[in-house]
């Protein structure tokens, strides 16, 4: 490992890649900490209060915290997600956005254009609703989160949240393009790796005051580590259909006569669906929170880790975005036609269409597989922590989003390493993926 890591900045271009990243995540960090003007941190910091286990909890984990201390960045990059979702729907119900899909680079940059004005367009009608929701709350002796109020207090604070989420968006596509691996992912996953010393001190604290038992801190902790065993198992985990390359004569020289593989991972989608999922969650749940209303409030209550509703509808988004997003980014018609250009077969299938109606039925039952798997890693050890009132940082979403993140850039670090001859992180083993 320590070998590994003199190879990683001995590259210069890996170098300059990880050293940017590090650099934007830091910037991401300070702005979490820049509060939005008008908002009294303290009245608001004694109402985010007990909201560990809570949607709202998990909304300001998301953000880093951000969403707690009402700093710029307290719409955090849910409203680009969202964007992300609609224009992908729309994409396969919607013809002309589905030619732009289809025209190459062109279209992708007009698509990544009209995300962008989403995620204004989101931020604004998100904003809008926090603003006028500070507005009403107050703390548990009856302050004022916002003293002085009034319409210039809450086109302030849209402007505000609005740019701040924009900048966000920058600094993932910045991270993306110039950094090593998924901006938006790594932004995820540093708001909810930020909440960790804080998590592990609640804890502490917990177990100092007797809240918690020693056997069941024990219990947890296994739990924890059982949980993030079966998503590095999981996620390594693929199915090879072998692929056979037929003989070819070309002058005085044969080509082919090979066999390779067709890798296809269970979990094809990786962390995206818990993040969509929760995304479209925390939406209304967000605004229910701070809308002062009795049914609003009643169905905000239902919505959370804990309750049953919310856990139904959070497993049938995570299905739905497992089988949407592995859809969207692999075509077994594609495939199954550069398979028979290039003079391949799958044994005992006839190439074209019989082919990518194979590769379209196991990368079926691989994704059912994956759902399952994504939804029991989200959902169970947040339903059994929760009985604990552990910090909600320990819930299954979290550890999915980052030992997935983590799994993807170590990935795309190793294949820097590879590519240059050197070794990956340990000798011997790879994170390319687990035959299964």
């Amino acid at each position: 490992m320590i070998k590994a890591i003199q190879n990683i900045f001995s590259i210069p271009e890996l170098r300059r890649r990880i050293l940017f990243t590090l650099g934007m995540l830091v910037v991401y960090r300070v702005g979490c900490h820049v509060p939005t003007p008008g908002v009294d941190a303290q009245v608001l910091a004694k109402f985010f209060e007990g909201t560990e286990g809570t949607l709202l909890g998990l909304v300001s984990a998301f953000t880093g915290g951000a969403l707690e201390r009402m700093t710029v960045f307290a719409l955090g990059i849910m409203p680009y997600i969202s964007a992300s979702i609609i224009l992908q729907l729309l994409a396969v119900v919607f013809e002309p956005v589905e030619r732009l899909k289809n025209e190459g680079e062109q279209g992708r940059k007009t698509i990544t254009k009209w995300t962008r004005y989403g995620t204004v367009f989101l931020s604004i009608i998100q904003g809008t609703g926090i603003a006028v929701g500070l507005q009403t709350m107050r703390g548990p002796a009856g302050e004022l989160v916002v003293p002085d109020q009034g319409m210039g207090f809450i086109l302030l604070t849209v402007i505000t949240l609005t740019a701040g989420t924009a900048f966000i968006m920058w600094l993932g596509e910045q991270i993306t393009e110039r950094g090593i691996g998924n901006g938006i992912s790594l932004i995820i996953f540093a708001g909810i790796v930020a909440n960790m010393p804080s998590a592990v001190v609640n804890s502490i604290r917990l177990i100092i005051t007797g809240a918690l038992t020693p056997i069941v801190t024990l219990a947890v902790l296994v739990l924890m580590v059982a949980v993030i065993w079966a998503i590095v198992f999981m996620e390594r985990g693929q199915r090879r259909l072998p692929i056979h390359y037929a003989k070819r004569v070309v002058g005085m020289r044969n080509y082919g006569g090979q066999t390779s593989h067709l890798p296809l991972k269970v979990n094809m989608s990786g962390v995206i669906p818990p993040i969509f999922a929760s995304s479209i969650i925390m939406f209304p749940a967000t605004v229910a929170n701070l809308v002062d209303v009795t049914w609003v409030q009643t169905l905000a209550s239902m919505m959370t880790p804990s309750h049953w509703l919310y856990n139904v509808f959070f497993v049938a988004l995570i299905i739905f975005f497992c089988y949407f997003y592995t859809a969207v980014t692999f075509n077994p018609v594609d495939v199954a036609d550069n398979v028979k250009k290039q003079g391949g077969y799958i044994p005992g299938i006839r190439p074209g269409k019989p082919t990518s109606e194979y590769i379209d039925m196991v990368l079926g039952r691989l994704t059912f597989a994956g759902a399952i798997y994504v939804s029991a890693v989200c959902v169970l050890p947040t339903i059994l922590i929760g009985k604990f009132s552990l910090p909600f940082y320990f819930g299954g979403t979290s550890l999915l989003i980052v030992v997935g993140v983590g799994l993807d850039t170590a990935s795309q670090i190793e294949a820097h390493l590879i590519s240059r001859s050197y070794e990956g992180f340990m000798k011997g083993v790879t994170l390319k993926g687990r035959h299964g």
